[in-house]
């Protein structure tokens, strides 16, 4: 054999031993699946310490570091790390370990910490919010360790607690006080999915920005008195009136380049009619009755399209022939990247027009973040691997009506795209997704989930 076939032959052998046993992988990822979700993690009231250990346990296991860092007791946020040479900047990859809270009496077939297996679903809560993640992350760490892939960048594993409750614990806590443990260039976390419809691939949508919750109160108050007697100044009454206009408001329509892209690309895979309003959207003569349109019909898409406001509680009286001195109501308002707040909620207090109408605004839900970016290495890298494991489909950049945790890190200058499992439509339309009463996830597309994951994660990290 040459000197210089010797050389080679590390290489080659690395090369051969890189593509991963996937049927051995998927028996095992089964395993921690099942077993993470029988732990009740729910949030509230939270305990996530019975799941952060067995994540513990298996990565140590292989041979991979762990840290733990926690604010508060049985609530521990994990940190993994995988050394790359240095050349490139970090990946993150995140999952959170607690799950919604759930109503025993609601699951009737399957119980929410069960882990059924029936008719190709395994059931249970958790399994498509978040421990489908978790368990993806901890699989690829595992999988990446063993056949001792070279890395130009490290891969960070960060399981963090309490995303469905108190982010300030979890990911916000780590954000602020120990970011240099997951500083990196690109991170990869929940809020995205596969879509399909009659058997039929649609979409993969990659989760690139998400709204703000800026929630705020309205105050008012009148003169008490009985309510055999009717006043002018009727605290319910004016109240009521400032819900309503609020509630009618429409800010103005604002596309960003996750949101403008993902319209022109749906429409590259809708029905004539459907194509029609989404690429009518920019057109000034046709954009107000496409919106009209989708505020009625899809309201998904509207909230898409502005910032929103949904009236969600109201507080006033507390007998039926009492008039209250006083009333309150809670809106829930979601802001687009870069609204300008002050502005916003200054034209909020005009549309109401009533001083009467005290305007309390709430803190923050989670930091205001901007859009991460589509030209980036990541992301074409998301791009090319829709195209390798769901064929037919079209890559659509998205905008999260809810709320992630990723907004912490996107604030820091992460580029951040929320990825996950197929989900069918029809699935969702009966009740079977996140936070559902029978919640549940396709056991085989928790693995081709797995493989897309991975594979994005080489692609970007793997030394070449």
């Amino acid at each position: 054999m040459t000197l210089r076939l010797l050389l080679l032959l590390p290489f080659c052998l690395a090369a051969l031993a890189a593509e991963p046993d996937w049927p051995k992988i998927q028996a095992e990822t089964l395993k921690h699946f099942q077993a993470l979700i029988r732990m009740d993690t729910s949030d509230p009231p939270g305990n996530e310490s019975e799941a952060a250990n067995y994540v513990r346990q298996v990565l140590e296991a292989e041979g991979i570091p762990v840290k733990t860092f926690t604010k508060v007791p049985n609530r521990p946020n994990l940190v993994a790390r995988l050394k790359g040479n240095g050349s490139k900047r970090p990946i993150l990859i995140v999952g959170h370990t607690d799950v919604v809270n759930i109503d025993p009496s609601k699951w009737k077939e399957h119980g929410p910490f069960s882990a059924d297996r029936a008719g190709g679903y395994i059931y249970g809560r958790g399994t498509v919010d978040d421990k489908d993640n978790l368990v993806s992350c901890l699989m690829t760490m595992v999988t990446l360790k063993r056949l001792g892939v070279i890395l130009d960048r490290d891969v960070i594993f960060l399981a963090e607690a309490a995303e469905e409750g108190n982010s300030s614990i979890g990911a916000g806590f780590i954000a602020d006080e120990h970011w240099a443990e997951i500083d990196a260039e690109f991170c990869l976390a929940e809020g995205g999915g596969a879509m399909r419809r009659g058997g039929k691939l649609i979409s993969v949508n990659i989760m690139t920005s998400e709204k703000i919750p800026a929630r705020a109160v309205l105050k008012t108050s009148g003169t008490a008195g009985h309510g055999s007697v009717p006043r002018l100044d009727n605290a319910i009454a004016r109240l009521s009136s400032a819900v309503e206009k609020a509630a009618n408001w429409q800010p103005p329509m604002k596309l960003n380049d996750t949101t403008r892209t993902y319209f022109e690309r749906l429409a590259t895979v809708s029905g004539p009619e459907q194509a029609a309003r989404y690429n009518g959207l920019a057109n000034p003569d046709r954009s107000a009755a496409i919106q009209e349109y989708m505020r009625a019909n899809e309201p998904a898409h509207y909230s898409m399209l502005r910032t929103s406001i949904s009236p969600t509680i109201f507080h006033a009286g507390y007998r039926n022939n009492v008039i209250p001195a006083a009333a309150e109501a809670t809106l829930d308002i979601r802001a687009l990247p870069g609204e300008d707040l002050d502005a916003f909620f200054a034209e909020l207090k005009r549309k109401i027009g009533d001083d009467q109408v005290e305007i309390q605004r709430q803190p923050l839900g989670r930091p205001a973040s901007p859009v991460s970016r589509l030209d980036t290495e990541m992301f074409k890298t998301l791009e090319a691997m829709q195209r390798k494991h769901y064929p037919g489909a079209v890559t659509l950049p998205s905008m999260l009506t809810g709320a992630t945790d990723m907004s912490y890190f996107r604030a820091k200058g992460m580029q951040c795209y929320g990825v996950g499992p197929l989900l069918d439509v029809e699935e969702l339309e009966k009740g079977y997704g996140a936070h559902s009463d029978q919640e549940r996830i396709l056991e085989d597309e928790l693995y081709r989930f797995l493989r897309f994951q991975y594979d994005a994660v080489v692609a970007v990290s793997a030394h070449n």
